[in-house]
């Protein structure tokens, strides 16, 4: 074989060996595709999976959510105001149907000169919006939650846990809760509480309650609650009689402009 013809071939199979190594190298990041979860098999905890179900992510791409609701104990109307409320509860105003306001801004509580009552300002500042964005706090900062437990209550099975708080955290740390959900729905059906506000936690815990969330109605594709009802309730016979009520006769998300939760003039800080 000729010098000439040698040197061909050689190159040739250079050429060759050169373009199979470009290709395998070509091919290996197809190869290494990363493997994307996907929702059904995301590993969600308990609280996350209520928080699913009542849309919490598209619940805080709202500004803020405005009720008019009424709320009433032993028969007597005990609120009646249009409540307006960032998403993320960091700002918040009571405008009750006489005039009078409450406001809040973080931990701070002011209200107008003529409010009734005055002595419930920052109760009724944060209880309500409590109650009413419950489903998207589950997972505050300073939460403590326990295991899921199954239990029954009024004649249902439920998923159940305990929620306690941190030191320090709120107004009354001290508060504790315990969620019934469905099984199905992940939907908050009922909540035991205590409230600690203006009261010691042994006076509390010897009066816990109740509250039952029922008429969901979707506001933009999000749950919202239009009925609680308030029970007396204990952890060994469940829920007990009736003791109050309230209804929210509309409910919408609003955006809310820059000064809305500016504190007025003359106003008094709780």
């Amino acid at each position: 074989m000729s010098t000439i013809l040698k040197s061909s071939l050689v190159c040739f199979l250079l050429l060759v060996i050169s373009t199979s190594c470009k290709e395998e190298n070509k091919a290996t990041p197809e190869l290494e595709t990363p493997v994307i979860e996907s929702v059904a098999e995301k590993k969600l905890s308990a609280t996350e999976t209520i928080e699913e179900a009542y849309k919490k992510d598209n619940f805080l791409s709202h500004d803020a959510i405005e009720v008019d609701m009424v709320i009433s104990f032993g028969g007597n109307v005990r609120l009646d105001a249009k409540m307006t409320y960032l998403t993320n509860s960091t700002k918040g105003k009571i405008e009750l149907k006489d005039g009078s306001s409450i406001y809040y801004d973080g931990a701070k509580v002011f209200h107008s000169a003529d409010l009734k009552n005055a002595k419930a300002a920052r109760f009724d500042a944060y209880t309500w919006m409590y109650f009413l964005l419950f489903p998207n706090k589950l997972n505050d900062q300073g939460t403590i939650w326990s295991d899921v437990e199954s239990a029954e209550l009024n004649n249902k099975t439920y998923n159940s846990q305990r929620l306690t708080f941190e030191a320090n955290i709120g107004d009354a740390p001290d508060d504790w809760y315990i969620v019934y959900s469905d099984p199905k729905t992940n939907l908050i059906d009922y909540v035991a509480y205590i409230v600690t506000v203006n009261k010691s936690t042994e006076a509390a815990e010897a009066d816990p309650h109740a509250i039952g969330y029922s008429n969901f109605k979707m506001i933009d594709d999000i749950p919202v609650a239009h009925n609680w009802e308030f029970y007396e309730w204990s952890s060994t016979n469940g829920l007990g009689k009736v003791i109050g009520d309230a209804t929210i006769r509309s409910a919408k998300f609003v955006k809310t402009a820059p000064n809305a939760f500016d504190i007025p003039k003359g106003f008094i800080e709780k």
